[in-house]
């Protein structure tokens, strides 16, 4: 007998004998706990968002006040003496 053969056999034999009992409010517990998981993944993406955009807005304030872009005054060099 090949292996498969052995595997199909062992198959057919589990799925034909007796099967346990399922609870009653099964797929209600299950439509609980998934509407649980996405309200949780809603709320949290949610704060990312958030996080992200006020991230993005301080980011903005700072680079309108500081401007560093902007080539830096000659005055806050340090002077420079031969040796």
């Amino acid at each position: 007998m090949t292996l498969p053969d052995r595997q199909e056999r062992e198959l057919r034999r589990m799925l034909d004998g007796s099967h346990a009992p399922l609870p009653a409010d099964l797929a209600l517990r299950a439509r609980s706990r998934g509407d649980r998981l996405l309200r949780r993944r809603h709320a949290l993406r949610s704060l990312l968002w958030t996080l992200a955009f006020l991230a993005a807005l301080a980011l903005a304030s700072w680079a309108a006040v500081a401007e560093p872009w902007s080539v830096p005054s000659r005055d806050s060099t340090p002077p420079v003496y031969r040796w």
